[in-house]
């Protein structure tokens, strides 16, 4: 007899961060996860997490919104169900709950975790094998302080722990951004590969002049120049800039990916799991990307460990042209995590161990747990 859903648990974690993290449209100072614990008739508990950026700032589920949608709609509907059909169970959330794919993220891939403990193998082998067991990462140099970013860059290269930078831009004005840019590619674009993400900040104009001058400079990608609804810019960007243009707002879904594609875009999709539903889901966007030629990157909404290590469980099973941004746990000053994971020689090892491969350390969990 298999396996059913006994119990669904959430709790909200406050983690700060070791300095402020500046998007175009807030400044972090700590990171807010949603963490799900599942547990199985057989005994079997699987960890998820849910995590967004700036609470309504960035996305439309705040914490407060995915534990309630949690606790209040999908819990009850994934009680007494069988525990190992992953692909049944989500599309039951889907069929009976509208959106909220960061809160059914966190339990995407609490199933995984629990079914990979189940059977003594790792997520990555749930999603088809993984090609490699170390992947590439990539450190944002988002300070807001040109002197403290290229600094912050020096040293990370001087260590090793990277070769590849992105540069948030779009919160201050238009001329201030590019000096910003410019200096920093002066510095240490002879070093590593410089990108930007623009967060959406440009309307069309905006986006045709600064796209040409990031070209002029040398950076390697601009990541969602425009706003998530101008798809057509967004495909005009990428026939005409050099650098390529990596939609990540614009694409959520699989048919979000296959809209684009059909108009002509030729750049790359920023995958993220809690836009898609979890780590399995994801893999649909990613695989409409494939058919159509376009290029593959590994997101991140800053997750901590649990969510990093879910979304590297699933680029592990993909061709990443563009590598990965998994460095949310670096971010952050502490972690809920008893085996944090290993960042080295500018890239991230993927655990092999039954499940996700990493445990809650619970008196972290609970000294930064939001107290109700």
């Amino acid at each position: 007899m298999s396996a059913t859903i006994e119990q669904l648990d959430t709790v909200i974690v406050d983690l700060p961060t070791i300095r402020p993290h500046k998007l175009s449209m807030t400044t972090m100072g700590c990171q807010t996860l949603v963490i799900l614990r599942l547990t199985r008739s057989d005994g079997i508990v699987g960890i998820g997490e849910a995590t967004t950026i700036g609470g309504l700032s960035y996305g439309v589920e705040s914490p407060e919104a995915i534990k309630s949608a949690i606790d209040t709609y999908l819990a009850p509907l994934l009680i007494g169900q069988a525990a190992d059909n992953v692909n049944a169970l989500v599309a039951l959330m889907n069929q009976c709950v509208r959106g909220n794919t960061f809160a059914k993220s966190a339990i995407e891939t609490a199933l995984l975790d629990a079914q990979g403990k189940a059977l003594g193998l790792p997520v990555s082998s749930l999603l088809g094998g993984a090609l490699t067991t170390k992947l590439p990462v990539l450190w944002t140099l988002a300070s807001g302080d040109t002197s403290k970013d290229i600094a912050e860059g020096e040293k990370l290269l001087e260590e090793g722990r990277h070769n590849a930078f992105k540069l948030k831009i779009g919160a201050r004005d238009f001329r201030t951004d590019m000096q910003h840019t410019r200096a920093i590619v002066v510095a240490l674009g002879d070093r590593a590969s410089i990108r930007v993400d623009v967060n959406q900040a440009w309307d069309t104009s905006t986006a045709v002049r600064g796209c040409a001058e990031l070209d002029a400079m040398g950076i390697d990608l601009i990541e969602q120049p425009v706003a998530a609804q101008n798809r057509e810019a967004l495909v005009h960007l990428s026939q005409h800039c050099r650098a390529a243009i990596l939609a990540d707002e614009a694409v959520a879904s699989s048919d979000d990916g296959f809209d684009i594609a059909r108009r002509g875009f030729i750049g790359a999709y920023a995958l993220k799991i809690a836009k898609s539903g979890g780590p399995a889901s994801v893999l649909q966007l990613a695989h409409v990307a494939q058919a159509a030629g376009v290029g593959l990157y590994g997101g991140t909404m800053l997750e901590g460990t649990i969510g990093t290590v879910a979304s590297l469980h699933a680029w592990s099973t993909l061709p990443l042209q563009w590598g990965t941004e998994m460095f949310g746990p670096l971010l952050l000053k502490d972690d809920i995590i008893e085996n944090p994971l290993h960042f080295a020689n500018s890239s991230v090892e993927l655990p092999q161990t039954p499940g996700l491969g990493v445990t809650i350390d619970e008196d972290k969990l609970n000294y930064y747990r939001r107290k109700d």
